[in-house]
This record gives structure tokens, sequence and C-alpha cells, in this order.
């Protein structure tokens, strides 16, 4: 995990190095110091004159200021280009994942592991290693300075520090296993107010709100809680740090007064040993604070890495297809679960939908219609069975040009905050203005863009809520077109609509039926009456397939859904 870790320091390694050898000379500036003092207190005990020990001390402060600022500086800048490396490389992950491990997966969760997580990461990869670094430095140049000064004295001093640092190296694993649970509440209450939020009208309108508070807050306790452990075993470690300092203190200041009243010692150099003895407490409290900060950022990073090792897929090119010819589509025996521990959603479906024309899939809910799409778009993989597009297996399809040769329309017709025109472009963003204003007609969306107040260039909100259903449904059809697809697929595309606008769309389906393959999920039976052929779908499984007469009068289950819609008696 620590070279992990690292990988992400590498494009910064230059600016890296610089840092640290500005961080090394403040540090030296700071090492003189007590040195410069212990020439000082000589000079004064002497009566010799102080003007040269003093101003080299004000040099040293200077100049250690100076470029430590600078130094920190470009940690600091470091720091914002790992977290932006980072997020990038993570967003990129994301958007690649597989469906599947999306919807196992939380928005929430995944949002604080962008944020969240990878800011932990620029603590831990500037001040945690580069400073780490310098304070090793710091604390090495002390230790040699006080081994000049006095080595019984130093023996003291390590001895204790050595104790109660062995006791707080024992802490370290247990603030990563506490940071990483912190970090996995923080998702989890992301995650939470994430669902609150993407179903805002429903829980407005259930009087749920301070049901959903109550759960938000409760997470955000757990959170706390998880805060909470991390803090008390970080404080644990600073409160030992500052014990070391300070029993080898008193060691230090017990035996050095004994040795000074006896003549053995100086005064001036117990008192410049004191000096670098408090001097070690800003290098070791920085070792320690990097230690901590290390702990962390393993945990951070285990969160990290547990998206990116899960398998990715290729990005698609959303560009249209450059062979227009339609494409049948053929299941054979095609068997399908969303997961070993869950139910067949498809066992041995078989059907064949011809180049061209209206195919639909009717039946009752959970016969696994919406299914169908998942597998021809391969946000799934089937376990068995053959599904083949155009004569061709679908496993043996580039996933760029099996999507770039479908038009997807889903259920719930998503649309995007953004304007309509970005909206109408997302899977065409080549298509040409003429071809845009001809899908907007096709779909009966010119209404819509006469009345918005600035056409096409109008913001939609959020998931396009200034939209009615139907207008939403409309535009994910159009979407779809402009990509001019080899094989269009409805879910349930007129399902928010009106008599008449289902009507002209029926008209707009017919006529783009003539040109591609049109694959229909419908609910509504008078949507597809016309249809070239009809595939009825019941648990899983076909139960009949033909023209609407053809069902009516050899399906029961057809009969039964087209009387309970009125279109036979």
């Amino acid at each position: 995990m620590i070279k992990e870790l690292l990988a992400y320091l590498r494009p910064h390694r230059l600016v890296l190095i610089v840092g640290g050898v500005l961080g090394l000379i403040g540090s030296a500036a700071g090492l003189a110091m007590p040195l410069l003092a212990k020439y000082v207190v000589d000079a004064f005990g002497q009566d010799r004159s102080m003007a040269g020990p003093l101003l080299g001390l004000t040099a040293a402060v200077l100049v250690g200021a100076v470029v430590s600022a600078a130094g920190g500086y470009l940690m600091e800048r470091t720091g914002e280009g790992v977290v932006l490396g980072a997020r990038r490389r993570l967003v990129d992950q994301m958007l690649r994942l597989k469906v599947a491990d999306v919807d196992r997966l939380k928005p929430g969760d995944l949002l604080s592991r962008v944020t969240g997580d990878t800011t932990l990461l620029r603590a831990v990869l500037t001040n945690g290693v580069v400073n780490s670094v310098g304070a090793a430095f710091m604390l090495v140049g002390a230790i040699v300075m006080m081994a000049i000064m006095d080595g019984v004295l130093l023996l003291i001093t390590l001895l204790v520090i050595v104790v109660i640092g062995g006791l707080t190296g024992m802490v370290m694993p247990k603030i990563q296993r506490a940071q990483k649970h912190a970090q996995e509440a923080v998702g989890e209450m992301g995650a939470v107010l994430d669902r609150a939020l993407q179903s805002y009208r429903t829980v407005k309108a259930s009087g749920a709100e301070e049901r959903e508070i109550g759960v938000v807050s409760a997470a955000a306790e757990r959170a706390r809680d998880r805060g909470l452990q991390v803090a008390g075993w970080t404080s644990l470690a600073g409160v030992a740090t500052w014990m070391a300092v300070q029993v080898a203190f008193l060691c230090v200041l017990a035996v050095g007064g004994s040795r000074v009243a006896a003549g053995t010692l100086e005064v001036s150099a117990l008192i410049a040993f004191l000096l670098y003895l408090f001097y070690l407490v800003a290098p070791i409290g920085q070792l320690v604070e990097g230690a901590v900060q290390l702990q962390q950022g393993l945990a951070a990073m285990r969160r990290i890495k547990e998206i990116e090792d899960l398998p990715g897929e290729p990005v698609a090119k959303l560009l249209p297809p450059e062979d227009p010819t339609p494409l049948g589509v053929t299941f054979e025996d095609v068997v399908f679960r969303y997961g070993e521990d869950r139910p067949l959603v498809h066992d041995g479906v078989t059907f064949e939908v011809p180049s061209g024309g209206l195919t639909a899939l009717v039946g009752p809910s959970g016969a696994g219609k919406s299914t169908v799409f998942a597998l021809l778009e391969r946000f799934y993989e089937h376990q068995s069975g053959t599904i083949a597009l155009g004569g061709k297996r679908i496993e043996d399809w580039p996933l760029a040009e099996l999507r770039a040769a479908l038009g997807y329309v889903e259920q719930d017709a998503p649309v995007l905050a953004g304007t309509l025109r970005e909206n109408l472009l997302f899977a065409a963003p080549e298509a040409t203005e003429e071809e845009v204003l001809r899908a907007v007609a096709r779909t009966r969306l010119d209404d819509l863009v006469a009345r918005l107040p600035e056409g096409l260039e109008t913001a939609v909100g959020h998931r396009g809520v200034l939209l009615s259903g139907g207008e939403r449904q409309r535009v994910a059809i159009a979407r779809a077109l402009l990509r001019r697809p080899r094989l269009l697929l409805l879910d349930e595309a007129t399902s928010q609509l009106d008599a008449v606008n289902e009507l002209r769309l029926r008209e707009v389906i017919a006529e783009v039926a003539k040109e591609t393959t049109v694959l229909v999920i419908a609910h509504r039976l008078s949507t597809v009456t016309n249809a070239d052929r009809i595939v009825v779908m019941e648990a899983g499984g076909v139960r009949a397939v033909g023209t609407h007469a053809e069902l009516v009068g050899g399906d029961e289950l057809y009969r039964e859904l087209a009387a309970t819609q009125f279109l036979v008696s």
C-alpha cells in the first residue's frame, strides 16, 4: 500500500525535491540557534562583545523563517496537485465501472471517496512524507549536536525517548483501523443523505422529514463516534510525545544540574543542551504526526484501491455508427440472474427480432423485459445461452462499437442538469443544428422549445425538474434518435404521455421503424397493437410470439392484458 501511495508523488517529484531542500536549509538554520545562543551566553559571561553572536542568531532566525515559508508553500502546492491527480484518477475509474458494481455501491459513499479520502492523501503525501524527512534531519542534527555537548546527557535523553516511542508505535495500527472505520461511517452518512435528497419530493409528500432527519442524524452520530475513536488514539500518541520530552527534560535537568554543581559541566553547555532538548519537540512531534497521517492515508488508500481494483470497461465513443444497416436480435436459451444468491430473471429466454420494423415486449411486471435491454447494452453478462446482434454473438462485439449502434431510452427517461440543447446532444455531440431541429420536430418538442424563454439554451433544472414527465420522455427519445441507432430500445417510452402525444409518438415510432429496428417494452398495449411482432414474457420466459390479432386469439395472458385495457371485449 505504501508503494501505491508514493505513486501519486512521482509526477511532482521535482517540486518535492526543491521543497525538501528548502525545508532542510530551514532546519539547518534552526539547528544553529541553540549553538549561537551558547556563544551569546559565553560572550556575556566573559564580558566580550555580543554583537557578532546576536547578528548570527538574528540571521539564522530570518533565513530559517523565509526558507521554511517557501518550502511550506511548495508542499501545499504539491498537495493540491496530488489531490487533483487522485480525484481525476478515481473519477475516471468510477465512470468506467460496470453497472453491476455501481449498483452494489452507494453514491454517497462514492462521493466520500472522491472528496474526503483524496483529501487525506494530501496530508500524508506532503506533511506526512516530506515533512517527516525534514523532521528526521532535524532530529539527527539535534542528536549530533547534543552528543558534542555531552554524551551522558544524550544517553539519558535517548533512553527515555526510545521507551516512550516504542509505546507510541503500538498505537499506530489502531489509528489506521479507526480512521478506516471513520471514513466508512462518513461514506454511509453521505449515502443516507443522498437517498433522502434523490427522493426529496417523495419525502415531502409523505411527511417523512422528521424520520429522514432521524436516520441521517443517526448516521452522523455514528460518524462522530468513529471520529472520536480516531481523535482518542491520536491524542494518546501526541501525549506520549509530550511526555517523552518532559521526562527527558527532568532527567537531564537533574543529572546535568548535579554535574554543574560538581564543576564537571559548564552552565552554558547545560543551557545549550536543554535548548536542543526542547528543539527535539518539533521534529519528534512532526514524526509522530507524520506516522499518524500515514496511518490515515493508508486507510484512505485502501478505500480508494477498493474502487481502482474493480474491473472497468473501455470508454464507448458516442459517434454514430458508419454502417446504418438495421440490426436483428436473437435470444436463445438465455439464463441470467443478478447475483449468485438471487433468483433467476431469465430462465431459457428464446425469441428473435428481425432486422428492421417494430417488435414489442409485453407481459406482467417482473417478467424480465427490462433485463433484455440491460443484456443487450451489456450492462450485465448473461450466465448461459446465446445473445446475438446482427448475426454476431454479443460477446464478439467491441463494447464501444456495440453501444454506438444502440439507442436506449430508459424507463424513467433521465434528463441531466444543463440546457435542453446539452441534453439533446448528450449522446451525439457531433450532431448538426439541422439534425437537432429535425429530432425536435419528430418528437413534437417544437412547441416546448417555442415556449421556453431561451429556447434550446434554456436550463432544465436538476434532473429535468422544470420539464413535465412527458416532456422528459420526448427529450430522451430525441436524444436517442440523434445517434441514428441501428437498434432503438424504448423502455415504456409513452408511459407519461397523454393520449394526443401518445398517438403522435406512435406515429414517430412507426416512422423510425421504417429506417431501423425498434424494440419497445410496453405495458400500455395501445402503443404496440400495430407492431410487426409482439413477444409475450412471463416469469422469466417467453410464452408466445405473434401479432396483436394472433395473440388475442391464441394466448390467454395477452388476451387478458388486452381486455383490462379495453382493447378487446
